[in-house]
């Protein structure tokens, strides 16, 4: 399930990226089998552990070109440890809305980026998740949890002030929205709920199979309730004198 267009940011074969917060990995192997150049950047250990894993059994299955590289990077995303401008994608996706110092992080993602790079961003949208917020305190108040609430344009105007151009915003994830709403009232810990259970295999068919009917239905509701807004940069291009 990405919430990146890997499309719009022209990931391929020769493409430097990081995938900064990369968790489990989703994005990192999409880049992968593109062909292109990936990190996989994360401060959780067993993640990398597991996503390294996944690197050598996508490799072996041929389901990456033989030209494309991938490695693990375990550190922190306030001190990313590259050289300025030295990718050209940066793809951060839901992180920063756990980071307390949001803006050392999204300086640190326009440090390493490439003059003429891309950078995607992805957080949790305003309205779906204030629902989760006021349904249930265990979903957010929690260690690593969610610390804010972004609006779209707040996020935005951060990055622009740090020198990118805005490109495009999109919204995804739509029937993932009533998903977490039906967790955050029952109670995000509990296991036993047939109706949330219900949904969940519900999501897994509509990942597994993607049929036409919730496509459709989810590219209609995602500018609605999309549990998840992406927003895409550019990195101008330094003149020379």
């Amino acid at each position: 399930m990405l919430t990146v267009d890997f499309d719009r940011l022209g990931v391929g074969p020769g493409t430097r990226i990081i995938d900064v917060g990369c968790g489990q990995g989703r994005h990192s192997f999409e880049a992968y089998r593109r062909g292109a150049d990936v990190v996989a950047f994360d401060q959780n250990a067993d993640d990398l552990a597991d996503v390294k894993q996944m690197f050598g059994a996508l490799a072996e299955a041929g389901e990456a070109a033989s030209c494309a590289k991938a490695e693990t990077v375990q550190g922190d995303a306030l001190a990313l440890p590259f050289e300025d401008e030295e990718f050209d994608v940066v793809v951060a996706s839901e992180i920063l809305e756990h980071i307390p110092e949001d803006d050392r992080a999204i300086a640190e993602l326009v440090r390493v980026l490439k003059p003429g790079g891309a950078l995607a961003v992805t957080v949790p949208r305003h309205l779906p998740e204030r629902i989760c917020w006021l349904l249930s305190d265990e979903y957010h108040a929690n260690e690593g949890g969610h610390v804010r609430i972004y609006r779209a344009d707040e996020l935005r105007n951060k990055i622009s002030g740090r020198g990118l151009r805005f490109i495009h915003s999109a919204h995804a994830h739509a029937l993932h929205a009533p998903y977490w709403w039906l967790k955050c009232l029952v109670g995000v810990s509990k296991t036993d709920s047939r109706v949330v259970g219900a949904y969940h295999r519900l999501l897994v068919w509509d990942m597994m199979k993607r049929p036409w009917l919730t496509r459709v239905a989810e590219s209609a509701l995602d500018p609605v309730i999309g549990k998840s807004v992406a927003l895409y940069f550019t990195k101008p291009t330094v003149r020379s004198a």
